[in-house]
């Protein structure tokens, strides 16, 4: 694809950083068209509150979206939780349309969407049920490092029932495929993290790798799937083991993802594979305490737009 793309970019929690994120974009140089998801009107206010010169216009537009209730920076309001996923959906569709060739996101806050009443474990749950994707992966990609997760906002109390075979070889297969398709990785080598401390201890400290872990694997290997593992993850995060990879597959969030934010924090992008569309977004949260202060950063937001350029390249 040669042609400037048009990116969806939404616009988050309106209280938190999201819009003093948007807002920093008119000031740099872009690889795409982006349109910002949300209220224009928000927009307009924060800006001044930040003291920006921002003109919706040429490589930045606006699709108007409005808040249900008045914001204030720093201060969540249930009332505003359908507003935050009516950005979603209106990007969505955009991209579902082909309005748009990929889709950003800026941070949203998943307790004050569930303290309204509405059942919200995260963007890529959401996003999976409203493409009717059959198996979604979230990775996060930092400079060096990918880390792609086997499940994703989960108690850990029920990660262990959730590692099942089925489960397991779906990951990986959209994995392995998602890398050639989409990050130009000819024959992608995955490490594959053991679930328990050092990767089971031969079945002394649980025995999920040799009953479904492992064998997957072996399955897989002969499907000509360069797979390796399972390693125990606190050796496999070291520098000798990642230069054999391309990316890591760990079992559970906070297995992989504290290793990727120590490398990459601020500059790493959340990726959801297996979509029909292509969506990016940033490694942080909302970080009310900044919300409206100017001292919010906003490199891991470009680093998702440009990450979703070069995905809509190799499309």
């Amino acid at each position: 694809m040669t042609e400037i793309p048009r990116i969806a970019v939404t616009t988050g929690e309106p209280a938190g950083i999201g819009p003093d994120l948007c807002l920093s974009l008119a000031s740099l140089e872009l690889p795409a068209r982006i349109v910002l998801i949300g209220d224009r009107q928000l927009l307009t206010e924060r800006a001044a509150q930040l003291g920006i010169d921002f003109q919706a216009e040429g490589p930045i537009s606006i699709a108007d979206c409005p808040v249900a209730s008045p914001v204030q920076a720093g201060i969540l309001d249930p009332a505003n939780a359908g507003y935050v996923l009516a950005t979603l959906d209106r990007a969505i569709q955009g991209c579902m349309d082909s309005e748009f060739q990929a889709l950003v996101t800026a941070p949203v806050h998943k307790g004050v969407i569930n303290d309204a009443g509405i059942a919200f474990s995260g963007h890529t749950e959401y996003l999976a049920q409203k493409t009717g994707a059959a198996q979604v992966v979230m990775m996060l990609a930092a400079p060096g490092l990918r880390v792609a997760l086997a499940t994703t906002h989960l108690p850990l109390s029920a990660v262990a029932e959730a590692i099942t075979p089925q489960r397991l070889e779906s990951v990986l297969s959209c994995l392995h495929r998602e890398l050639i398709q989409h990050f130009g990785i000819r024959s992608p080598r995955i490490l594959v993290a053991g679930l328990n401390p050092h990767a089971g201890e031969g079945g002394h400290l649980g025995r999920e790798e040799i009953d479904i872990i492992e064998p997957v694997i072996r399955r897989l290997q002969k499907q000509g799937l360069r797979l390796s593992g399972p390693l125990p993850a606190d050796t496999l995060f070291t520098p000798p083991c990642l230069q054999q990879a391309d990316a890591v597959l760990a079992m559970y969030h906070d297995q992989g993802l504290p290793v990727l934010k120590h490398i990459g924090f601020g500059k790493a992008v959340n990726i959801t594979l297996g979509l029909p569309i292509i969506r990016t977004s940033v490694d942080h949260g909302t970080a009310l305490d900044k919300a409206g202060t100017g001292t919010a950063e906003p490199g891991s937001l470009v680093a998702a737009i440009h990450c979703a350029a070069d995905m809509i390249q190799r499309t």
